[in-house]
């Protein structure tokens, strides 16, 4: 199986790396890469590059994620977003290549306590989720085999990440507010990898699987609860810090005003996709305690 991969350097690219490695030849880029081209800015590039690989599967894990700058840049994050994932997609279906794609929470409004299913109404709050949703509308109208994965709060060990710079803050400062009416799950960048090997294998075998799925670690947290674990696991790990997990302060999402609106329910149902490929998510506490212990260890 030949897999081309763009968007090797984020946190997902870099974890899709090592886990699809096992299916296959992987030809990974990134927007600087040499022979190929990687660049979603470059339109042409990208199609001419699909047609000179012929790869099995797609995955492309490259986006525009800066949320408050796309609010600015709305053409730029349309390119990114939407327009070079609906060319991936008419370049896979003319190749009978089979495309993964990543999309997110951010497709819904953020209204109601309930985890959002495949199947509701969409209605982005920013300029990052209307580009994701119609990103998702162009490769679902491209008529080529897809997944397309919907998923929340994505960090990784490598780079930078919520869970990072809220140890830094609680090393520095005396006082911490964390928004904590914001309700998800914090979902790791290798489960995210993981499970989309195990998906391609699938899908190669059963093409009726293909569409639409969420994809988060099991359960649920606010900013805050996610912020009060992080630094409990640091405490018990022996890190000194000037604020306890204890003393952090719960506030709403207006005392931080941002461009762009987030969703307050970030909640993804994800009943469809563990009965089609027989998976159980674990609880994202498993993940951000092995993701704390690789970070607090170096």
């Amino acid at each position: 199986m030949k897999i081309l991969l763009f968007g090797k350097g984020g946190q997902v690219g870099w974890e899709l790396q090592r886990s699809l490695s096992i299916l296959g030849q992987v030809i990974a880029l990134d927007s600087d890469s040499q022979n190929l081209c990687g660049d979603f800015t470059n339109l042409a590039g990208i199609a001419e590059t699909v047609r000179a690989v012929k790869p099995d599967v797609i995955v492309n894990a490259a986006a525009h994620t800066a949320v408050d700058k796309a609010e600015s840049e709305a053409d730029l994050v349309r390119t990114i977003n939407a327009l070079a994932p609906g060319v991936l997609a008419r370049e896979a279906a003319s190749i009978g290549a089979c495309l993964v794609h990543y999309s997110t929470d951010y497709v819904f409004d953020g209204g109601g306590e309930k985890a959002w299913l495949e199947t509701d109404a969409t209605s982005p709050l920013s300029v990052y989720g209307a580009t994701k949703l119609e990103g998702e509308r162009l490769i679902q109208q491209a008529g080529c085999r897809h997944l397309i994965f919907r998923t929340s709060w994505v960090y990784g060990a490598r780079g930078g990440n919520f869970a990072k710079t809220m140890l830094k803050l609680a090393q520095e400062r005396d006082a911490l507010k964390v928004i904590n009416d914001q309700i998800g799950a914090p979902t790791g960048a290798d489960l995210l990898a993981d499970v989309t090997a195990h998906a391609i294998r699938a899908l190669m075998k059963q093409p009726e699987l293909s569409g639409l799925y969420h994809l988060v670690a099991d359960g649920e947290t606010s900013w805050h609860g996610y912020a009060s674990f992080v630094l409990a696991f640091a405490e018990r790990a022996g890190l000194a810090l000037k604020i306890n997990s204890e003393a952090v302060q719960a506030v709403p999402t207006s005392a931080f005003p941002t461009p762009a609106k987030r969703p307050l329910n970030s909640r993804l149902n994800t009943e469809k996709l563990q009965a089609s490929f027989d998976l159980q998510l674990p609880p994202w506490q498993i993940g951000v305690e092995r993701m704390l212990t690789e970070i607090l260890e170096k």
